[in-house]
């Protein structure tokens, strides 16, 4: 018999083909809303005062302001016209007084320590043990306050702290991005009192999944957000990544397998294209929806057999291999997630919220986002990074029989160049936020 020639066999081609883009821009609740985080100033800034005659002011005023509405100089930092005019009835806090509209009110005005007759060293205390992980009722047994007193320093804390970081946290430039979303439910299926299968249709209905965004480098959290997991909440994400960048910064993003980050980041770091026709004759192709030829985007995709990592793959979404590979090639690093991971490790341990087999689950949004909004500030601006440490150029000798310091401590914002000293909870608490951003000032 004739033998029959074989078939070649057709290999598939594994190659990643071109992103076709898209007909329509896809859709940001966020961007639709346009709701600044401060409003703008009305004019230009009034003139400084300047006193040359009586005795030279000893206290420090430059960063109080007028909180009179029609006030010239409402909302206006440095300007020289708040002074100090003492401890009226001797009470704690000083009051200071407008030169211009001869307006009085307390250095605290403003401030969660405003209208509070407890001591600001309890108050800082209190929401410094909130900070590094402690639960309310635990809190409430240490330092021996009520639950509800706790509860209301909390919520003043964490509308504070996201006036306080919306006002420093912007026009960050930064070369890296990693994001990635955690829950704490998970607890429940290392235990063994859920299953997987139970796990995964239980988590697809909660709504308490927490977004971070970290820059690797600096090791500042640019965005920490508490939602469900869904395209909306993506998007929302990179929506407040983009708002504290800088307006001409593209970083590098990288993420795990979640199809959602693709969409996000296509819909704020997009433009109109014009395809070039294919034939001489017909109608002229739509404009599509495509990257910028800035964006590079990466994902690590891992594989998972009974809880545990067997198999991880890199895959480049926008962009090419060579320029990703080039990117990191600046810091010696590969694709990787692992400084994401470990961020969210930290967060559930100073985060009380989203700990792993605790009793201190928060049954509701609301305070899961205060939790996150009070440790967000925190972490960039209060907590030293051990990593982030800077050679001192003397020794600093210790007034006991220590080693001699050798290391400046150093945070994630003094790392950003959004700071240049560490700052305390107390300062973070006692700083009036401006009514608009005004950088220069601090």
């Amino acid at each position: 018999m004739t033998p029959t020639p074989a078939q070649p066999i057709i290999k598939r081609c594994t190659d990643p083909k071109p992103f076709p883009g898209l007909t329509t821009k896809p859709p940001c609740e966020a961007c639709e809303r346009i709701v600044a985080p401060h409003q703008q100033a009305p004019t230009v800034p009034p003139p400084l005062l300047m006193f040359t005659r009586g005795r030279r002011r000893a206290l420090d005023t430059q960063r109080h302001f007028c909180p009179n509405h029609e006030c010239a100089y409402y909302g206006w930092v440095g300007r020289g016209n708040i002074r100090a005019n003492g401890h009226p009835g001797g009470a704690r806090w000083r009051q200071l007084q407008c030169v211009v509209c001869h307006t009085y009110f307390q250095e605290t005005h403003g401030t969660p320590m405003h209208g509070t007759r407890v001591s600001p060293e309890l108050l800082v205390w209190t929401v410094s043990a909130l900070a590094e992980g402690l639960g309310i009722r635990a809190v409430t047994r240490v330092f021996e306050v009520d639950p509800n007193t706790v509860l209301h320093w909390l919520i003043e804390a964490a509308d504070h702290a996201a006036a306080f970081s919306c006002y420093l946290l912007h026009d960050v430039q930064v070369s890296q991005v990693q994001l990635d979303e955690l829950f704490a439910l998970l607890s429940a299926v290392k235990a063994g009192a859920v299953s997987d299968t139970q796990a995964i249709e239980r988590l697809s209905r909660v709504p308490h999944w927490v977004w971070v965004a970290i820059d690797p480098v600096s090791k500042v959290l640019l965005s920490i957000e508490a939602g469900d997991r869904t395209l909306a909440m993506a998007q929302r994400l990179v929506h407040e990544v983009v708002r504290v960048l800088a307006p001409d910064c593209v970083p590098l993003f990288l993420t795990d397998g979640l199809k959602n980050y693709a969409m996000a980041l296509l819909t704020h770091f997009g433009q109109w294209v014009q395809p070039s026709r294919q034939q001489a004759k017909g109608p002229v192709p739509k404009p599509r929806w495509m990257p910028r030829p800035q964006l590079l985007y990466a994902q690590v995709v891992k594989s998972y057999r009974r809880r545990r990592v067997v198999r991880a793959r890199h895959r480049v979404v926008f962009g090419t291999v060579a320029s990703v590979n080039r990117g990191l090639a600046a810091t010696g690093w590969q694709i990787n997630t692992a400084f994401i991971e470990r961020a969210n490790l930290t967060i559930r341990q100073h985060v009380a919220a989203v700990g792993r087999r605790v009793m201190t689950i928060c049954k509701g949004e609301v305070g899961l986002r205060q939790q996150l909004a009070l440790y967000h500030v925190y972490y960039n601006f209060c907590l030293p990074h051990a990593s982030l440490r800077q050679p001192m150029l003397r020794p600093v000798p210790t007034n006991g029989r220590g080693s001699a310091k050798r290391w400046r401590p150093c945070t994630p914002a003094m790392a950003a160049g959004l700071t240049d000293h560490v700052w305390t909870l107390r300062e973070v608490l006692l700083l009036r936020v401006p009514p608009w951003p005004q950088p220069q000032v601090l």
